[in-house]
């Protein structure tokens, strides 16, 4: 990375952005009418895709049944197309272990699991491209997919992530700032009450520092939250037409 310069003195980074500006974001809901939800989510030019089946019965093992609650089931996947380098991604290698366990944990705090003792709800995230903040843009993703099942939620789950780079907090890092080898925080928020579902951070950061990354973390997931609310508001007015339509007829 030598030789780029990751901020400029004007305070605007490598894609044009300022220190605390997301990328832009674009998504859909309801995109496979297989699945009881769904959603394609595009974060700059990271881009997933969730899936959601449920709740239903446990499949597989009775062992696993939790009598008071549904069992939250994640999978995490990236397509062999999804980066520069070509190569096959098991599911079982080290990161999308790590992805699928903290997309569970992430999903588990703001699902409204209690409902639905006895069963299991399925969510299952592919990125078509990485261009950084993967685990955040699966997390939005998922967030519409679930809500387009109609499951019960706390609240919206909202991610993004921020770094440190020249003394300045950054928000929603692409890949060449994830790249760069700064301190790279990611964070899962539940806005309304301002709940943190999922805190993680890779590398070391003075603790002078830290308060004002993650107050650069939780603006641009309250920033997310209001995108992704307005494509619900969306998505209810487009199912709506389509239903009085049909009614007309």
């Amino acid at each position: 990375m030598a030789g780029l310069e990751l901020l400029s003195d004007q305070g605007y980074r490598v894609d044009g952005r300022k220190a605390g500006e997301l990328r832009k974001i674009q998504a859909r809901m309801g995109v496979f009418a297989q699945a009881d939800g769904s959603a394609y989510m595009e974060q700059g030019n990271t881009k997933a895709l969730a899936v959601v089946y449920g709740p239903h019965e446990i499949r597989g093992s009775r062992a696993k049944t939790l009598h008071d609650r549904a069992v939250v089931n994640c999978q995490y996947s990236m397509a062999t197309f999804s980066t520069g380098e070509r190569k096959r991604r098991p599911h079982g290698d080290r990161t999308s272990t790590e992805m699928t366990l903290h997309l569970k944990q992430t999903f588990e705090a703001a699902i409204l699991t209690q409902l639905y003792p006895r069963s299991q709800i399925d969510i299952y995230v592919q990125i078509l491209q990485a261009d950084g903040g993967n685990y955040c843009t699966c997390v939005n993703a998922a967030t519409l997919a679930v809500i387009d099942a109609g499951i019960p939620m706390r609240d919206y789950v909202c991610a993004s992530s921020s770094g440190f780079i020249e003394d300045t907090p950054l928000a929603d890092l692409s890949y060449v700032e994830e790249s760069a080898g700064g301190p790279y925080l990611s964070l899962a928020l539940l806005p309304k009450s301002e709940q943190i579902a999922l805190l993680e951070m890779n590398s070391r950061l003075h603790e002078d520092h830290l308060e004002r990354v993650m107050d650069a973390a939780s603006k641009a997931c309250k920033d997310v939250y209001a995108v992704l609310e307005q494509v619900v508001r969306d998505h209810l007015q487009e199912v709506s037409a389509l239903v009085g339509d049909r009614g007309a007829a």
